[in-house]
């Protein structure tokens, strides 16, 4: 009887080990197939060989080409971008400040 047990025991982990072992393999075999990019992106070595003939404007971002980037850019260095009046600096001061003490006193209401 006790021979019986033991051959069901050991058959019964051999089952286990065996089931065990192929859910871990045929999981294993899908993850390394999800790993890989997709076969229609573009590699990086190539992208960086690409050399970029259009550009965005830094001021409403449509697109340029390449020598109205450059007008752009040399416009944007002669011509300084018009100040903020003082009253308007001030006031977005003063709501960054408020911002901010509201962020470390939550229960002041001003």
């Amino acid at each position: 009887m006790g021979r019986v047990r033991a051959r069901k025991a050991i058959k019964l982990l051999s089952l286990i080990v065996i089931s065990a072992t192929l859910l871990i393999l045929s999981s294993d075999w899908g993850s390394s197939v999800i790993a890989l990019p997709p076969p229609e992106d573009t590699p990086e070595e190539i992208l960086r060989t690409q050399i970029i003939i259009e550009a965005r404007s830094p001021i409403d971002g449509k697109f340029l080409t390449a020598a109205e980037y450059i007008q752009l850019q040399a416009q944007l260095q002669e011509v300084p971008p018009p100040k903020l009046d003082p009253k308007i600096r001030e006031q977005i001061y003063l709501l960054r400040l408020r911002k901010t003490l509201l962020q470390f006193f939550p229960f002041l209401n001003f």
